[in-house]
């Protein structure tokens, strides 16, 4: 799976909205919206952030690994 296809899935399957995870990265919208479309390549930072809100690793989010496991703590 690709990326942007998985962060598209773990937002609507918590039934949030664009505009609500496009406020937790301090980015538009429209700019999360290109994310999850594939038009723009998301920032490591701001993978980084979406592994930590869904708790699931970063292996996860960029389809190196189908097992959501969960994000490691420090």
């Amino acid at each position: 799976m690709i990326y942007y296809q998985r962060i598209r899935n773990l937002r609507e399957d918590r039934d949030l909205t664009q505009q609500q995870i496009a406020d937790l990265l301090h980015i538009g919208q429209r700019t999360y919206s290109d994310y999850e479309s594939g038009r723009t390549r998301i920032p490591i930072e701001r993978i980084m952030l979406l592994a930590q809100f869904y708790n699931v690793s970063m292996d996860y989010i960029t389809g190196a690994s189908d097992v959501e496991s969960p994000y490691p703590e420090k």
